[in-house]
């Protein structure tokens, strides 16, 4: 049996905007998704979802995933095991992650020798088939690691401060909110231009600061980030409730990560306030984690289980 796992991630800033072609600050964070695998008679894939067999409502990423590898190995059978600490439709990028790990694993298993850019390139065609208008920015964080500024796919400096995410275990559909973003721009084209455009713009206004680790300077430029998320509509009561606590309870930085609606959001944190910050998001209704940037993308756990 091989053992791959993938990180998550986090947006310093730019969601949305990316898809329009601007610019985005993303993360790995140390919540991983762990895939097993091991050859089979038959097609077996378990995760909190159930076992099922090749199933593209349950486990589309993973069956697209099997589809896709048949291109560089004869797969008849495999069973895939799935754990993971990232909660689905979370904006942490879960899907993302499991697609990732599983491709690695299959790679490994089949010796397929792809690379980890030919991984990330059939990670986002497989997020593109199942959730149409896909941007590259999870598949390419969760395969390369580190702090990644996208499309120019430039590796900055690690975030060394602790991140503490938020979860308002409200689900949301990445897939609606990119739509309503974009029916949006559509009927207010000279409002919400420049909004995104701003957007792209406070990325490449933070790329020296990340690198020179001034989180002040950051955190100022992602609290910006999180007015303008709020005005193309993607922020909810209960993400505001999560934010607001976070800054108040002495967070550097607090917005939202990811498509919004729902999810999670993300504030820096200094090493001797992030548990407060922890406790405040719990008392506000949401579900808190302390983690931390990581340098691994995807890497294999285990050749033996």
């Amino acid at each position: 049996m091989i053992t791959c796992s993938a990180p998550g991630k986090v947006y310093l800033f730019g969601e949305h905007a990316v898809v329009y072609g601007e610019s985005a600050i993303c993360c790995a964070i140390e919540l991983r998704t762990k895939v097993h695998v091991q050859k089979n008679n038959d097609i077996i894939i378990e995760s909190a979802l159930g076992t099922t067999g090749l199933d593209f409502e349950i486990h589309p990423y993973v069956s697209h995933v099997i589809e896709k590898m048949r291109q560089y190995a004869d797969i008849e059978g495999v069973r895939i095991n799935i754990e993971s600490e990232l909660p689905v439709g979370s904006g942490l990028g879960s899907s993302a992650a499991v697609t990732i790990a599983s491709i690695q694993a299959l790679n490994h298993l089949y010796e397929c020798d792809l690379s980890l850019e030919d991984i990330a390139k059939t990670g986002h065609e497989i997020e593109k088939i199942v959730q149409g208008n896909a941007s590259p920015t999870d598949t390419y964080v969760s395969t390369m690691g580190g702090v990644v500024m996208i499309p120019q796919r430039k590796k900055l400096q690690l975030i060394e401060c602790p991140i503490v995410v938020g979860n308002t275990n409200k689900f949301s559909s990445t897939k609606e909110l990119v739509e309503n973003v974009a029916n949006l721009r559509s009927e207010f084209p000279s409002v919400i231009d420049p909004i995104l455009s701003n957007i792209g713009q406070m990325s490449t206004l933070a790329e020296k600061f990340v690198n020179q680790n001034d989180y002040i300077t950051i955190g100022k430029l992602m609290n910006v980030n999180q007015g303008l998320l709020d005005a193309i509509g993607v922020g909810s009561a209960e993400l505001s409730s999560l934010v607001y606590a976070a800054r108040k309870n002495g967070a550097i930085s607090a917005k939202i990560t990811g498509a919004g609606g729902g999810g999670c959001m993300v504030a820096l944190a200094e090493n001797e306030n992030a548990m407060a910050i922890s406790r405040a998001i719990e008392k506000a209704g949401g579900e808190a984690i302390i983690t931390k940037n990581t340098e691994e993308g995807v890497r294999l756990e285990s050749l033996n289980g």
